[in-house]
């Protein structure tokens, strides 16, 4: 890899996508690893650093979980009464 840094102006979608192909590229490698693959400790080593530097650049205020509704909320309510 080089040293050269640019920069790329991705959506959140595209964001998504790009860490969802490196962890799938990081599974992939690590079975290759463990069957003794020649070089797939580096590139595994590699893959898992550039989806850590990608993941940091996800929105921090972004939440995983989905919106909770009011109804929800409401039912969480009754049973933190009960």
């Amino acid at each position: 890899m080089t040293n050269t840094i640019k920069k790329l102006e991705v959506t959140a979608e595209e964001l998504d996508l790009f860490i969802s192909a490196l962890e799938t590229q990081s599974k992939i490698l690590q079975m290759q690893a463990s069957a003794g693959g020649p070089g797939a400790n580096e590139r595994l080593n590699e893959v898992k650093s550039l989806l850590v530097s990608v993941s940091s650049h996800r929105e921090v205020s972004r939440d995983p979980r989905p919106a909770q509704s009011g109804l929800w909320n409401m039912l969480r309510s009754l049973r933190e009464a009960i």
